[in-house]
Protein backbone atom coordinates (compact mmCIF):
# COMPACT_ATOMS: atom_id res chain seq x y z
CA UNK A 1 0.00 0.00 0.00
CA UNK A 2 1.36 3.43 -0.85
CA UNK A 3 0.13 6.89 -0.08
CA UNK A 4 1.33 9.44 -2.57
CA UNK A 5 1.43 13.20 -2.66
CA UNK A 6 2.85 15.24 -5.49
CA UNK A 7 6.52 14.81 -4.58
CA UNK A 8 7.28 11.74 -2.45
CA UNK A 9 5.84 8.49 -1.23
CA UNK A 10 4.87 7.35 2.22
CA UNK A 11 4.75 3.57 2.06
CA UNK A 12 3.69 0.63 4.16
CA UNK A 13 5.49 -2.65 3.71
CA UNK A 14 4.76 -5.79 5.69
CA UNK A 15 7.79 -6.64 7.81
CA UNK A 16 9.37 -3.17 7.57
CA UNK A 17 8.88 -0.76 10.49
CA UNK A 18 6.23 -3.09 11.85
CA UNK A 19 4.16 -2.48 8.74
CA UNK A 20 3.68 1.14 9.76
CA UNK A 21 3.86 4.07 7.34
CA UNK A 22 7.44 5.04 6.58
CA UNK A 23 9.28 7.61 4.52
CA UNK A 24 10.20 6.47 1.01
CA UNK A 25 12.40 3.38 1.14
CA UNK A 26 13.89 4.23 4.52
CA UNK A 27 13.23 2.56 7.82
CA UNK A 28 12.11 5.85 9.33
CA UNK A 29 8.50 5.56 10.42
CA UNK A 30 6.12 8.49 10.10
CA UNK A 31 5.12 8.09 13.74
CA UNK A 32 8.75 8.50 14.82
CA UNK A 33 9.05 11.90 13.16
CA UNK A 34 5.64 13.05 14.41
CA UNK A 35 6.48 11.93 17.94
CA UNK A 36 9.75 13.87 17.92
CA UNK A 37 8.02 16.96 16.52
CA UNK A 38 5.34 16.76 19.22
CA UNK A 39 8.16 16.70 21.78
CA UNK A 40 9.51 19.96 20.38
CA UNK A 41 12.23 18.73 18.03
CA UNK A 42 12.44 21.17 15.13
CA UNK A 43 13.02 20.40 11.46
CA UNK A 44 16.67 21.43 11.55
CA UNK A 45 17.40 19.00 14.37
CA UNK A 46 15.52 16.19 12.61
CA UNK A 47 17.43 16.79 9.38
CA UNK A 48 20.73 16.73 11.31
CA UNK A 49 19.78 13.49 13.05
CA UNK A 50 18.37 11.87 9.90
CA UNK A 51 20.67 13.07 7.08
CA UNK A 52 18.86 10.95 4.48
CA UNK A 53 15.72 13.06 4.96
CA UNK A 54 14.88 16.31 3.19
CA UNK A 55 12.59 19.20 4.05
CA UNK A 56 10.21 17.79 1.44
CA UNK A 57 10.14 14.49 3.35
CA UNK A 58 9.15 16.32 6.52
CA UNK A 59 6.37 18.13 4.66
CA UNK A 60 5.20 14.78 3.30
CA UNK A 61 5.11 13.36 6.83
CA UNK A 62 2.78 16.17 7.92
CA UNK A 63 0.50 15.68 4.92
CA UNK A 64 0.25 11.98 5.75
CA UNK A 65 -0.29 12.72 9.43
CA UNK A 66 -3.02 15.26 8.74
CA UNK A 67 -4.84 12.64 6.65
CA UNK A 68 -4.22 9.78 9.11
CA UNK A 69 -4.11 11.34 12.60
CA UNK A 70 -5.93 8.54 14.37
CA UNK A 71 -3.60 5.88 12.95
CA UNK A 72 -0.40 7.73 13.91
CA UNK A 73 -1.66 8.97 17.29
CA UNK A 74 -2.69 5.42 18.23
CA UNK A 75 0.76 4.07 17.35
CA UNK A 76 2.43 6.78 19.44
CA UNK A 77 0.04 6.16 22.37
CA UNK A 78 0.70 2.40 22.24
CA UNK A 79 4.44 3.05 22.41
CA UNK A 80 4.00 5.35 25.39
CA UNK A 81 1.94 2.71 27.19
CA UNK A 82 4.64 0.10 26.60
CA UNK A 83 7.29 2.47 27.99
CA UNK A 84 5.27 2.95 31.18
CA UNK A 85 4.70 -0.77 31.82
Amino acid sequence: MAYSTETKLITKTTGVCGGNARIRNTRIAVWTIISFQKQGVNDEELLNNYPSLTTEDLKEVWVYYNNNKTEIDNIIAEGELEEND
